[in-house]
């Protein structure tokens, strides 16, 4: 093999290697509990995303080439998972809730531990306390207002697709359980697997305009107030985890109820792992 052919080789597996990081990254954005950003920060990529959303124009069809199969696979990534989704939440919706429960208390010991990176004093703690409070109040009068359902329209799936994107942004938050409260998930997962780009557009610019609007303001305000901004951040995840626990267990008998508890600790230990994936090669 030639100099060439071996440098092509080369550049071909960097590609599909880039393409399956994709698609990892992809699930972290559908999958409640597990961040897209966290996943992209596991596999080495976390920071050259930020600097080129943050500076954009800078070595930008270097970037461009490098991120092509990466964006690919994390469509893909969508696209396979959200037919997992769809049919599991329709057919056993309160133990898969339970799943994602876990997954997100997996998650906790690593979001608390990040949040204290640069150290943390009693204004922290009063700001995780005051905002999960405060948020889950929010939470519970909208659950009230809607019935714990958000109308579904083109606004409100740019909202989705900007908590999508936020979960870009930030590593180790998932916003994919907001979702769940607000009761777009399953319709979200459902409009990804149909291809109806009435789901898909909207979501795709929110999700756009998040990133590209918020890199650069989200990596000033961490700069500034690092620990008080992922402390707000952890109150708000608090309160919409308490949201989304399942309560309806009708027709459920023995075996139901065991497979919930067993479907929160294989969760909780799938979003333990994940951390620790991250926190050995971020």
């Amino acid at each position: 093999m030639d100099k060439n052919q071996s440098k092509e080789k080369s550049q071909s597996q960097g590609w599909l290697l880039r393409f399956v990081k994709g698609m990892f990254i992809g699930s972290g954005f559908i999958l409640p509990g597990v961040s897209g950003g966290a996943l992209a920060a596991i596999f080495g990529i976390y920071e050259r995303i930020i600097s080129f959303l943050a500076h954009i124009t800078k070595n930008f069809k270097e970037n461009v080439l490098f991120f092509i199969p990466v964006g690919l696979g994390g469509v893909t990534g969508v696209f396979l998972l959200s037919f997992a989704v769809s049919f599991l939440l329709t057919e056993y919706e309160t133990p898969i809730l339970w799943f994602f429960v876990g997954c997100i208390i997996g998650t906790a010991p690593a979001l608390w531990k990040e949040a204290g990176k640069e150290g943390r004093n009693k204004t922290d703690l009063g700001i995780t306390a005051v905002t999960s409070v405060v948020a889950f109040i929010f939470l519970l009068f909208g659950a009230k207002l809607f019935g714990g359902h958000v109308e579904q329209n083109f606004f409100t799936w740019m909202i989705a697709g900007a908590l999508i994107g936020l979960g870009m942004i930030v590593p180790g938050l998932s916003p994919s359980n907001f979702l769940v409260y607000m009761g777009m998930y399953t319709a979200m997962a459902d409009g990804i697997k149909a291809l109806d780009f009435g789901v898909i557009i909207p979501i795709g610019i929110g999700g756009i305009v998040c990133v590209l609007g918020l890199s650069k303001v989200m990596d000033y305000i961490f700069s500034k107030a690092y620990a008080k901004l992922y402390h707000f951040i952890l109150g708000v995840v608090l309160a919409s985890t308490v949201m989304i626990i399942p309560t309806n267990y009708a027709g459920m008998g023995f075996l139901g109820y065991v497979a919930c508890f067993l479907l929160c600790l294989a969760g909780a230990a799938l979003g333990w792992w994940m951390s620790r994936l991250e926190e050995r090669y971020k």
